[in-house]
């Protein structure tokens, strides 16, 4: 076939800073998708947008293509509201289980749709995975029932949505590409725009332990993706939270799954609660429902009922013992004190090496790796005490986790200022 345009005019158009053309956008994105334009000149222009970046009406045509390039989901037939939500990643950060069986329990369906960790950031699935016998993919058929009967399903995104970001996605990963604001606020929206929910909860993250470094970067962000839900008919909102220090006392794939249980089980770590509550409430909040308080779910136990269910529904026994670990070995403080941080990327490094993450998506995790975490900035510590544990599989990972972690605390004599969890809101 004769092509409307050629990519490289497209992409000499914004190396030399110019704006798109919609009608250029979505040919660069159908032609990606069936593979006319290659992956080098699909690299070149993702750099020449990362360094020159895009205007809103841009990255919302950008975003309208990739939806384009696939099938969309209708969750119409169901007698609940829908309400979704998505992190852009951190350090300990399993709140989606918790979350969604919450959520779920005051009669808001959550079509959860999640992806496996690449890096330092943990992945929802491998999480799951370390259930015995739980699926991550699912029909669409099984979603809508499970999200009709039960109100909440946790599950792999089906081929067919968005599939140009897709392949762009993995192209982004390899070409330094990734902390592009338009690429991600693109990447993350055509998926959950396409995904059909009626309100979207972003949880954008800002820290050492997140994509975006400070602040004024994540509100950025939270902006472009608030306008492109709310432009799409989808009623959107975000909150910037802390991701200076990992989230909660585990950092692995079967340790926060239990963690998450003891959430759900009415305990668990503070930071954990007070996240996954202020989430719930606006989650709820935007399917019409701001008149209950979620916290009440986890102390009646209503919110761990939906969770055994929903595990149950896709083949997971939410009785059985989860994995654990062969090897161990305890890091412990070098001074007495008060711990004044806790670096959340280092931590998420060293549990990546120690096998809780990958790579490469085609790599293997391991179910019971990961870190324990003993102490929390603001915890007063005293000289040989355990600061953190390690958890593997393979102990030749531990030398190499142990130098991710060299600088990764430091012990004081007083408590520094603490950064609230929840910085900032955008809608």
């Amino acid at each position: 076939m004769t092509e409307s345009f050629d990519a490289v005019d497209v992409i000499a158009a914004k190396r030399d800073k110019r704006v798109l053309r919609k009608d250029a956008i979505d040919w660069v994105i159908d032609a990606y998708t069936r593979g006319a334009v290659a992956d080098e000149q699909m690299s070149a222009l993702a750099m020449a947008i990362f360094l020159n970046g895009m205007s809103r009406e841009e990255i919302a045509h950008w975003t309208t293509a990739m939806i384009v390039s696939g099938e969309r989901m209708d969750f119409g037939s169901l007698s609940r509201s829908t309400a979704d939500k998505h992190s852009t990643g951190g350090v300990g950060d399993k709140i989606t289980l918790p979350l969604a069986p919450l959520v779920a329990a005051y009669g808001v369906a959550v079509p959860q749709l999640s992806g496996r960790g690449l890096g330092h950031t943990g992945g929802t699935l491998d999480k799951l995975e370390s259930i015995p016998g739980w699926q991550a993919s699912l029909t669409n058929e099984a979603m809508l029932r499970q999200l009709d009967e039960i109100g909440a399903v946790i599950c792999a995104a089906g081929a067919g949505l968005a599939p140009a970001d897709k392949k762009l996605y993995a192209l982004r990963d390899v070409t330094a590409t990734v902390e592009s604001i338009p690429l991600i606020a693109s990447s993350i929206m055509s998926k959950k725009i396409a995904e059909g929910t009626g309100s979207l909860v972003l949880d954008v993250k800002v820290g050492s332990g997140a994509f975006m470094k400070t602040a004024e970067q994540a509100r950025e962000l939270a902006r472009t993706m608030v306008d492109l839900g709310t432009d799409a008919g989808v009623r959107t909102v975000a909150l910037l939270t802390d991701m200076s220090t990992p989230l909660g006392l585990a950092v692995g794939n079967a340790i926060e799954v239990q963690e998450s249980v003891d959430v759900l089980a009415g305990g668990g770590p503070a930071d954990v609660v007070e996240l996954t509550v202020a989430l719930a409430r606006e989650m709820l909040a935007a399917a019409g429902k701001s008149d209950v308080d979620p916290a009440e779910a986890l102390r009646d136990g209503s919110a761990m009922d939906v969770w055994r269910r929903m595990i149950s529904a896709q083949g997971g026994d939410p009785d059985a013992a989860l994995p654990v670990a062969t090897d161990s070995e305890v890091i412990t403080a070098d001074s007495s004190g008060v711990l004044q941080r806790l670096d959340a990327l280092a931590v998420g490094v060293a549990s990546w090496r120690l096998g809780a993450g990958r790579a490469r998506k085609e790599d293997p995790v391991q179910a019971g790796a990961g870190v324990v975490i003993h102490a929390k900035p603001g915890d007063a510590v005293t000289a040989g005490q355990p600061l953190l544990t390690l958890l593997t599989d393979t102990p030749d990972r531990f030398a190499r986790a142990k130098e991710s972690l060299r600088d990764a605390w430091l012990i004081g004599e007083s408590a520094d200022e603490t950064v609230p969890l929840v910085i900032d809101r955008v809608s």
